[in-house]
């Protein structure tokens, strides 16, 4: 195992900062998710940790030595792409015991190490096939196990199962999970899926422009955000826009306290935290549609004033499109520019007014 140092780095493309002044602390053992969306940064981020980029500022440290200059064969870290970067002129066994051949380890080691990666990997029969005879999870597979074979401080994927169908991706995701903890292996996994970083991660890193939104536990992230960008990102979201006036957020369906200068706001409220009841007022929210998920019913409401939400609900509940529902809040997060102003969890008996319930 491993602590990786990210210290003020930064990488410059022409006029472009694709990285900018970025610090991370990695544990050992620890597997991060660098989340975010194209051309956040976290792909060069990550080719920089493995030497495949040359930082423009900042520095890089594995177990307290500094790598920032180091070619890529001469670090500690071993890297799964999302292209599998196999050799089609190779078998699998060839694939994977290309890197210790290089090492000029002997015959019988080499034949021991990768046979205990295939195994890891769920391919121990394996060995003899052409790459171009396996599915794409199992070239993916055969890309894990020649970069654990050399057994490297720290493993770095590079969004390695987005090229994979869905059902494909949840079950790889798994397995990965599973052979990390199991290996013990400090790792950083890039993706711009959220499902797979709150499936997989012990921290999540949210990227933004080049830099990081958050850090934190994917609970933490979910439940609170600390950007506007981070609450949007992650999950979903209804964001409600308007200003707050005499400590008031100025809406007609939701107006509550907010200890905050007057000016533009926006409430974030997530589906689940939305509880809905028959109304028959004219001005109450109307539903659009509802969607059975079998779980739970995703209700698309509109507002008086035009807005959009959903709210999410018990599976079997009775909404239709065109009923009235009036809406209560049982938590939500005000922001402006980016930042939270204020969070709060209401209970049930205390829930966010709205216009319905306001006037009842």
């Amino acid at each position: 195992m491993a602590r990786l140092t990210i210290e003020h780095v930064s990488k410059t493309f022409a006029t472009s900062r694709a990285v900018d002044d970025f610090s991370l602390d990695v544990e050992d053992g620890e597997l991060v998710c660098l989340l975010g969306p194209s051309g956040s940064g976290k792909s060069t981020l990550l080719r920089m940790i493995g030497g495949f980029e040359q930082p423009t500022g900042g520095s890089i440290r594995i177990d307290g030595q500094d790598v920032t200059t180091l070619p890529p064969e001469r670090r500690p870290t071993g890297m799964v792409f999302q292209s599998h970067a196999l050799w089609t002129h190779m078998n699998v066994f060839d694939n994977i015991a290309f890197g210790l051949k290089l090492r000029r380890l002997g015959r019988a080691e080499i034949r021991q190490r990768v046979e205990a990666s295939l195994e890891l990997v769920g391919l121990a029969d394996y060995g003899s096939r052409q790459t171009y005879q396996l599915s794409g999870g199992q070239q993916q597979r055969v890309a894990l196990a020649r970069s654990l074979v050399l057994e490297p401080k720290i493993l770095l994927l590079d969004e390695p199962f987005a090229s994979l169908d869905q059902h494909l991706r949840e079950r790889l995701r798994e397995e990965v999970r599973d052979i990390q903890q199991r290996v013990g292996i400090t790792t950083l996994f890039v993706t711009h899926g959220q499902d797979e970083a709150l499936a997989l991660a012990d921290r999540i890193v949210v990227m933004k422009d080049g830099r990081a939104e958050q850090t934190a536990p994917p609970d933490l992230v979910y439940r609170e955000p600390q950007t506007e960008f981070v609450a949007g990102f992650i999950g979903s979201m209804n964001f409600i826009r308007s200003e707050i006036r005499n400590g008031l957020f100025q809406h007609g369906d939701f107006a509550l306290p907010v200890t905050a200068s007057d000016g533009p706001a926006t409430l974030a409220i997530r589906p689940e935290a939305f509880s809905l009841s028959p109304s028959q007022r004219g001005d109450a929210a109307t539903v659009l549609r509802a969607i059975d998920f079998g779980t739970h019913l995703m209700v698309d409401l509109q507002l008086f004033d035009g807005t959009r939400l959903k709210a999410m609900t018990e599976p079997g509940s009775a909404w239709t499109k065109g009923s009235r529902a009036a809406i209560r809040a049982k938590a939500y997060t005000v922001y402006r520019d980016n930042r939270v102003l204020q969070a709060s969890a209401a209970t049930a008996a205390d829930p966010v007014p709205t216009r319905d319930h306001a006037h009842a």
